[in-house]
């Protein structure tokens, strides 16, 4: 079953399912009608003996009279025989012909002990169900005897028997039509997903991520599973056409240091060297190394894994305005978040140094450690007008610049936002000043919950 297809299994699990159903529901229609015809009959028995009852009593007679016990249940011939106290047979009915009721044990029971009693018996290949009760000890000769009242369940076995056939006749036929409506109904809804799997076989097959997936016409789960899957494939050519752009741009980024520095090799190799050659053979490679540097850590950055240890940013800005005198730290409370304190570090070190750069000449530079709704924030703001907003949404793209001529690989502020993203935040700008938000920790030592033991620990009273 698990090689064969969703549809043939969906099929064949809804046929067995309605067929047992149907074969529960037609056991206990069964069992119902069976007792119901069994009780009916032993009412009609019970209900015959009582009229003999009464005619013993009041016209003992008549018990002897030929065909007077003689009668009928619903088709059904009911067979009678009346017995003194000595259980000698006094009347019986003429259907009997030669025959004995077998109830010479229940006549005998019910003489004794006064009590009716109901068996099932046979009288040759008949089955019978017989209904045994005591006389009153009044009329006739029958006076303290008893009466035996017996019917055919030939028909009422017949009538179950149909029963059970057209139960399970129609448990099949519905089995049958269920299993085709499932049929009917699998095969449209599957056909959406046989051309999304073949639409998919063609994109692996091609590798091209530009294509999309068939939207099927009505908004259900396949539907919603086809928006997906094309959100999906759109954000993988997104993520392609980025790469595409990133090996472009670092091309060109190379391109230039290695022109010069292969043309000033060849100068080197004709004319020899000189102070402003061999300066510009420093400045190349110490470019081509920065620009080498910031690639593979905006690589790393992308690759890395979530942080665990705990890295205070407040530190990180006092430690940062004791080693540059143009810094203006402002941290006035612990900011603990859950990070790598190397690689934030660096992203700091990136903003500082964006803002030496892009500021103005002489002016501060202010590093802010706070927090908030949740957050910790570490920003960094210079004395210059800043960016615009159009400037501000695309300044942590990769190799992106602005508006100005002054060097750089252009990768600084990328690494800021990957180191960012890797850490649960985000990085943004407003005007000059340029923020990493990330998830804080909550402080423990502030908490209510706080124990005995960890209030000595830390040596608060």
């Amino acid at each position: 079953m698990s090689g064969r297809s969703l549809q043939v299994r969906t099929v064949v699990a809804a046929g067995l399912a309605i067929l047992l159903a149907l074969v529960a529901v037609g056991t206990s229609v069964d069992l119902l009608v069976g007792r119901h015809l069994h009780r009916s009959l032993d009412a009609a028995l019970r209900e015959r003996a009582v009229e003999i009852a009464q005619l013993s009593a009041s016209a003992p007679a008549l018990l002897t009279t030929p065909g007077a016990l003689d009668s009928s249940l619903g088709g059904t011939q009911v067979s009678v025989e009346v017995v003194d106290r000595r259980r000698r047979i006094l009347a019986r009915s003429l259907g009997l012909g030669g025959r004995v009721l077998p109830a010479g044990r229940l006549l005998g029971a019910a003489i004794a002990s006064g009590r009716a009693a109901y068996a099932d018996e046979r009288l040759g290949s008949e089955r019978l169900r017989i209904y045994v009760a005591p006389l009153a000890e009044v009329g006739g000769p029958a006076a303290g005897g008893a009466v035996a009242v017996a019917a055919s369940t030939h028909e009422l076995a017949d009538t179950l028997a149909n029963l059970r056939h057209l139960t399970a006749l129609a448990g099949l036929a519905a089995a049958l039509l269920a299993a085709t409506a499932v049929a009917f109904l699998m095969r449209h809804a599957l056909l959406p997903l046989g051309r999304l799997a073949t639409a998919a076989s063609e994109i692996e097959r091609t590798g091209d991520a530009r294509r999309r997936l068939p939207q099927p016409p009505a908004d259900d789960e396949v539907g919603r599973l086809a928006s997906t899957l094309n959100g999906m494939l759109a954000s993988l050519e997104r993520a392609r056409e980025s790469e595409r752009r990133f090996l472009a741009d670092a091309s060109h980024e190379l391109r230039t240091p290695l022109t010069a520095l292969r043309g000033n090799i060849a100068y080197l190799a004709r004319h020899g060297p000189t102070p402003e050659l061999v300066a510009d053979l420093e400045h190349d490679s110490d470019r081509l190394s920065r620009l080498s540097d910031n690639l593979l850590a905006l690589s790393r950055e992308e690759a890395a894994a979530m942080p665990g240890e705990e890295v205070h940013l407040d530190e990180l800005a006092r430690t940062s305005g004791s080693t540059d005198p143009s810094l203006d730290v402002v941290a006035p409370e612990p900011v603990p978040v859950r990070g790598d304190r190397l690689a934030l570090e660096r992203a700091l070190a990136n903003l500082v140094e964006n803002a030496h750069k892009h500021g103005p000449q002489g002016g501060r530079v202010t590093v802010r450690a706070e927090r908030g709704d949740g957050f910790a924030r570490l920003s960094v703001s210079d004395d210059g007008p800043g960016l615009r907003r159009a400037q501000a949404a695309r300044a942590f793209e990769r190799f992106w610049r602005g508006e100005h001529s002054k060097p750089g690989s252009g990768l600084g502020l990328a690494i800021v936002r990957a180191t960012a993203e890797r850490h649960g935040g985000r990085a943004y700008a407003e005007g000059s000043r340029f923020t990493i938000e990330l998830p804080t920790l909550r402080d423990l030592s502030k908490s209510p919950a706080t124990t005995e033991a960890e209030r000595s620990r830390k040596g608060t009273p």
